[in-house]
């Protein structure tokens, strides 16, 4: 466990600085390769209370369709949906290289003793998924419960094993720049894979502010321990011009070394039709 920095930016401080980066003008070869690699690192997501095994074949098929249609398009890096339908979709997309991710934790409000949190896990293990996107108790964070949040992402951490942990900090929900901080040090110590912004069933979801803060609590953390940690923002970003930005707070905070599916998410629904179109010219 390492002990992290003093963090004392005010969210106006935040915004410029994000801002700075973020707006940037992007054309021609660069805003390609920009879309190029958005494309490559989406997941591809439903979860909606009506999903049903026919939407998860069609979602399937569409997230290998990018590749495999047209030469030069990368495929999206994962779909993810909820628990029921995970072995469907590691079967259908064996072989392709798209990763199948599911969520849990007592997704979205993450109000459950952590032994269904840890049960959810190892359920998502057990079907197959390759990565698990758990989601953080707030309640503890905001009753300044830190000692009790990090017990419970710990013993998610290690239901998960081997499998890649994404922690989602709903930071819509943390109300200041200390706690989405406070969250993310808590999220990296207790083992996270990836940092999430949010579960998209709040308001607001990602934000350019939120992210700059996550990016350099990563920084700081790799600064010391040498391990890189993913980022990915999730939840209303649905069009080209947005997703950009967090690619260039990305780019510019932590380096293009984390410019890869490896370390680098988008959540969405709706985004990939519309890079893809953009690329098509």
């Amino acid at each position: 466990m390492i002990a992290f920095n003093n963090y004392e930016y005010s969210f106006e401080a935040i915004t410029e600085k994000a801002s700075a980066i973020t707006s940037k003008p992007v054309s021609g070869n660069e805003r390609a390769t920009a879309l190029l690699t958005i494309l490559s690192c989406i997941d591809l997501t439903s979860l909606e209370g009506t999903d049903t095994g026919v939407k998860i074949f069609t979602m399937c098929e569409h997230a290998q369709s990018f590749a495999k249609n047209e030469s030069g398009l990368p495929n999206v890096a994962a779909v993810c949906f909820y628990l029921p339908f995970v072995a469907q979709a590691r079967k259908q997309l064996e072989g392709t290289g798209i990763k199948v991710a599911t969520v849990a934790g007592a997704f979205p409000h993450g109000q459950a003793p952590t032994e269904i949190k840890r049960a959810e896990v190892e359920y998502a293990v057990k079907a197959g998924a390759h990565e698990v996107d758990v989601v953080i108790a707030r309640g503890y964070l905001l009753a300044n419960q830190c000692n009790e949040m990090q017990a419970q992402l710990e013993a998610m951490r290690l239901a998960a094993g081997n499998t890649t942990l994404k922690v989602i900090l709903e930071t819509g929900e943390l109300e200041t720049v200390y706690k989405i901080r406070r969250a993310s040090e808590i999220a990296l110590n207790a083992g996270a894979d990836f940092l999430k912004t949010s579960t998209g069933k709040t308001l607001p979801a990602a934000t350019p502010q939120a992210v700059f803060v996550m990016l350099e609590t990563i920084k700081e953390f790799y600064e010391k321990t040498g391990k890189m940690v993913g980022i990915k923002p999730s939840g209303g970003i649905a069009d080209a011009d947005e997703a950009i930005k967090y690619y260039l707070l990305v780019k510019g905070i932590l380096g293009e070394a984390w410019l890869d599916k490896k370390y680098f998410r988008i959540g969405a629904s709706r985004l990939a039709d519309k890079v893809a179109t953009e690329i098509r010219g």
